[in-house]
């Protein structure tokens, strides 16, 4: 953690440091064995199931639905127990439902599973009962799980799923998002009175996620194949691209 006196470019430092480390990673291969799951899975016919809670829904969003990412990938968001489901929106208030593990079935039921799909977990913490349950849900399907984690904080806190277990327990490849315990990276003001702030978890998760996405799609076009990906709809011949894309999946892919 930083304690500097200019914030902003201690801060900056933080960032950069840690996104200098992960092109590292991915460029010297410490990605593979992810892109290889995630490849595989495309090529034989599967869907990336993204998931995430609280500021890791992020990650999922970056993953699934959006320009330059991948067709074949949905997002699993909590709020499809009350979208589609039969939980009321008041359920949706505060964390309570994110360390509920009795919500993972619920939205697997709302998931249409194919058996090569993988599923990509995010979750800083990579505790909370939910991301846990779905890990070892996804597992017991036989689907192979990548988990996004802070390993500096999940291996510091106790789990709180029934199992004992944590997400970087039960997944096939993790990948640390090399963010602190507590997230927080920059302490601001004197000793008396300092505040810590500058989380940096959601920026390199969604540095991970496009890291995964140009993986992928290099493979893809080394294998002579072309890779299902996204154009903007805000580009002319984006929303023509897209359908004729999705229209493969039917309703597999769709998010709400």
């Amino acid at each position: 953690m930083s304690t500097g006196t200019n914030p902003q470019r201690d801060f900056a430092e933080q960032v950069s440091s840690r996104i200098a480390e992960l092109a590292a990673l991915a460029t010297s291969g410490g990605l593979d064995e992810a892109i290889d799951l995630l490849v595989a899975s495309i090529r034989e016919g599967g869907v990336i199931q993204a998931f995430g809670t609280g500021h890791s829904e992020a990650f999922a969003m970056e993953i699934a639905g959006r320009a330059g990412g991948l067709i074949p990938a949905h997002r699993i968001a909590l709020r499809n127990v009350v979208l589609r489901g039969s939980r009321v929106v008041e359920d949706l208030v505060g964390a309570d439902l994110e360390r509920d593990g009795t919500v993972v079935p619920e939205l697997l039921d709302l998931t249409d599973l194919h058996p090569a799909d993988v599923f990509v977990i995010a979750s800083n913490s990579g505790v909370n009962s939910s991301i846990v349950g779905m890990a070892l849900a996804a597992k017991e399907r036989g689907h192979q799980v990548i988990a996004v984690t802070s390993l500096a904080h999940t291996n510091a806190v106790a789990p709180k799923h029934p199992s004992g277990m944590r997400l970087a327990e039960v997944a096939d490849v993790v990948v640390d998002n090399l963010a602190p315990y507590g997230d927080a990276t920059v302490s601001v003001g004197d000793s008396s009175g300092a505040v810590t702030v500058g989380a940096v978890s959601s920026i390199t998760a969604a540095y991970i996620a496009q890291a995964l996405t140009i993986g992928v799609v290099t493979r893809l076009l080394d294998g002579g194949e072309a890779p299902p990906v996204y154009i903007s709809a805000n580009v002319p011949g984006g929303d023509e691209h897209n359908d004729a894309l999705t229209a493969r999946y039917g309703g597999r892919i769709q998010s709400l």
